[in-house]
């Protein structure tokens, strides 16, 4: 895929976005005057709305049990090719896990932390609640313990753990699967590889499809909610918003000391180098639309063109740092909405599926990637997925965080990888 057919992509996607967040902003003015009108059309009305934003959930719900199986195959197994393609490529892979495991932890710790120091308004919380349980009244049921959590991270059935939407234990088989198929003949894994690719290719298909129509759906629930809550909806989406992106600039201000430490690279030219690369991805939100600029700036910080022609490609194609963070954060962040208290279990499932999941994550429109990527979490933490439908609207913000993050810490793993692959000076 080239470069400026990516850049095409991501500009479609925004444009999508921008109509995305004004059926939010129009739903929710919608609702909050729906309150002035007879008492049979608003009840009416809500009727409509309600059929209309749960049609819209459901179509975004069915994608998301097949496609994590089919990208957790497909990505993970070319991770391991990656791995074995030589000592450059397969120290890049294994910093990439490191590090997204360690951002996912992260993002759970820190989403706990800021919604606990600075919580929604009580006001606000209980009117949110309550508009929040219209749309969705359902959870995942809580995990019984921490015995039968760790007895149950193994699927007697996988069948059934699909059926039941058991994430945890669905997402170590599909990872299990994907590592067994590196051990056998290339035909073969190849074969598996390339089938479980096209399913994830269709249901990409089928979710930009249910995309395409966000603004209907978004309109639907934010009239619903609006409706209930008022007010307090803005407000809600705000503090998101605002607790969201500061935890994507705390991982992306975590990249300046890691290159410095671990890639032996003065703070103040990785700053420099970074300017042109943070810059395309504020405008373009596409880390492969920063990579020309990424391998420019890498040169100017002295990274070897053997280190960075292969780190850095497989960092855009594989390396989300801030995902992994922002991601758990989200479900975290949808617990604190609902007012729900997840139990340990549940939360180190969450922090764990956020964590698998980006280690062989592939390149994808924003919105797609929210769907796709916090769904398995919200459900492994045991909160309902409908909010997402929610806040999908305002991800275009977060989002930018997100780029500017990953840009940059593709380019400090780039000097990692380039620290430890020079060979030691001889005595």
């Amino acid at each position: 895929m080239t470069a400026p057919a990516s850049t095409s992509r991501a500009g479609g996607s925004s444009f999508q976005a921008y109509y995305a967040l004004a059926a939010l902003v129009l739903g929710l003015i919608a609702g909050i005057f729906a309150g002035e009108l007879a008492e049979a059309v608003r009840d009416n009305a809500l009727a409509v709305a309600s059929f209309v934003g749960t049609l819209w959930l459901n179509a975004l719900k069915m994608t998301v049990i097949p496609l994590v199986v089919a990208l957790l195959v497909v990505g993970i197994a070319r991770s391991a090719e990656a791995a074995q393609a030589g000592r450059i490529a397969g120290r890049s892979v294994l910093w990439i896990v490191i590090i997204c495991t360690a951002s996912s932890v992260f993002g759970a710790i820190a989403a706990v932390a800021l919604t606990r120091t600075f919580p929604l308004s009580h006001e606000t919380a209980q009117l949110l609640q309550g508009a929040l349980g219209k749309v969705e009244q359902t959870a995942s049921g809580p995990v019984p313990g921490a015995m039968e959590f760790f007895k149950g991270v193994v699927p007697a059935n996988v069948v059934a753990a699909a059926n039941n939407g058991d994430i945890l234990p669905l997402t170590v088989f599909a990872v299990l699967f994907a590592l067994a198929l590196t051990r056998i003949g290339a035909d073969g894994r190849w074969a598996v590889v390339n089938f479980f690719d096209a399913i994830g290719e269709a249901l990409l298909v089928v979710i930009t499809w249910v995309l395409a129509v966000a603004p209907i759906g978004v309109f639907a629930l934010a009239f619903t909610v609006g409706s209930a809550a008022g007010g307090a909806a803005f407000a809600g989406l705000g503090h998101y918003v605002v607790i969201i992106s500061a935890i994507g600039i705390l991982v992306t201000i975590a990249a300046y000391p890691l290159a410095a430490m671990a890639g032996d690279v003065r703070m103040g030219r990785f700053t420099r180098g970074l300017i042109a690369p943070q810059t395309v991805a504020i405008s373009t939100r596409s880390s492969l639309a920063s990579l020309p600029a990424m391998l420019d700036g890498a040169r100017d910080m002295g990274i070897r063109e053997e280190v960075s022609d292969v780190t850095l490609p497989i960092a855009v194609a594989l390396f989300r740092a801030t995902g992994p963070a922002m991601n758990t954060a989200v479900a975290f962040y949808v617990a604190h909405w609902l007012g729900l208290q997840p139990t340990m279990a549940q939360m180190i499932a969450a922090t764990a599926v956020g964590a698998v999941m980006s280690y062989g994550a592939v390149s994808l429109p924003g919105e797609v990637s929210y769907i796709s990527s916090i769904a398995p979490i919200a459900l492994a933490l045991g909160v309902p997925i409908a909010p997402l439908g929610l806040l999908v609207a305002v991800e275009m913000i977060p989002d930018i965080f997100r780029t500017v993050g990953n840009v940059t810490h593709d380019v400090a793993l780039a000097t990692i990888v380039d620290r430890g692959s020079r060979s030691p000076p001889e005595s």
